[in-house]
């Protein structure tokens, strides 16, 4: 299964299954959640992430942004996008719950408390490109990273226009 496949069907299991809905499935055993780390050096030049830093799943900022880009599935999977959700008590990447060493050290280098939400997106050069206080288009999004210089070598490579 090629690397675009397995991040659109993540991206839709962590839409379509809130936070909420997949750490309920582990019927209150925590051994049943695996936890794993996640740092952007790991991502540099593999993909561009997206980090949602919300207080939890039902701040209204969050939840207006998952909506926003539940129909963009394909999208986020063209454009090598991980979404990353950085939220006050359990985050995710692409889906995968991750622990909370990786969860601190993101709020850190960002400067983003637990009480802000954010989103942010990481270029594979891992720089930011773009910082929004407030819920954004994905279309925004998308057409932000096309214009960039490495996005358009890669439809040239994958034979579009």
């Amino acid at each position: 299964m090629n690397n675009s496949v397995l991040i659109a069907l993540t991206l839709t299991a962590s839409i379509v299954l809130s936070p909420i809905s997949i750490s309920g499935t582990a019927q209150g055993s925590t051994q049943a959640i695996k936890m794993s780390s996640f740092n952007l050096s790991s991502q540099k030049w593999q993909n561009r992430v997206l980090l949602v830093f919300a207080p939890s799943v039902d701040h209204r900022d969050y939840q207006q942004q998952m909506q926003l880009f539940q129909q963009h599935n394909s999208g986020f999977a063209d454009r090598d996008l991980v979404l990353v959700q950085v939220l006050a008590d359990k985050s995710y990447a692409n889906g995968q719950l991750i622990d909370e060493s990786s969860v601190a050290n993101l709020r850190s280098r960002f400067g983003v408390d637990k009480d802000n939400f954010r989103v942010i997106l990481i270029g594979k050069d891992g720089g930011v490109k773009r910082q929004d206080a407030t819920p954004v288009q994905a279309t925004a999004i998308f057409e932000q990273i096309d214009a960039m210089p490495m996005r358009q070598r890669e439809m040239q490579q994958r034979g579009r226009n």
